[in-house]
């Protein structure tokens, strides 16, 4: 139900708060991207590719083609979409046969900094929001699966995959 615009400037300014960490993380051209729950307008996709990257993209409603998900990545995004996933640990399972080792993993999603004001917070208002993470939740994962996390923004955490 969003309303992203592909030629709306202020959307574009907010996908940079992941797209820009993101480049310079992965500190190359011509890579080969998934962007992962892209919804219906994948502005994050068309902003990689117009760097120089080979995008592909993935959604359960917008984009079906199963196709993509069968080979593997340099680079996965995910902005604003992994709080709607009914069983994130699914698609985390599914993100480490997709991305290559030393490949990064960008999301994009508001986190929790405070479990007492949990339930006033306004992003859980949404009835579609069913997954919350806090910045702890990342750093378990990354420990967890031998990734690098670092946290560029208040809504941004990086994780790059280690090669061994």
């Amino acid at each position: 139900m969003h309303q992203n615009d592909l030629n709306d400037i202020g959307y574009r300014q907010f996908l940079q708060r992941l797209a820009l960490p993101l480049q310079q993380q992965l500190a190359a051209n011509g890579l080969e991207g998934l962007d992962f729950g892209c919804g219906p307008g994948p502005l994050l996709a068309k902003m990689l590719a117009e760097t120089g990257h080979k995008m592909s993209v993935w959604d359960p409603y917008f984009a079906t083609d199963d196709s993509v998900l069968k080979k593997q990545y340099d680079f996965i995004t995910c902005s604003e979409a992994i709080e709607h996933f009914i069983y994130p640990v699914h698609e985390w399972k599914l993100w480490l046969t997709l991305l290559k080792p030393g490949g990064t993993l960008g999301i994009m999603t508001k986190r929790y900094t405070d479990v007492n004001a949990f339930a006033s917070w306004h992003y859980k208002l949404d009835p579609t929001h069913v997954s919350f993470f806090c910045e702890h939740t990342f750093i378990y994962l990354a420990q967890r699966d031998n990734f690098i996390v670092n946290f560029p923004d208040k809504d941004i955490a990086l994780l790059q995959r280690r090669k061994h």
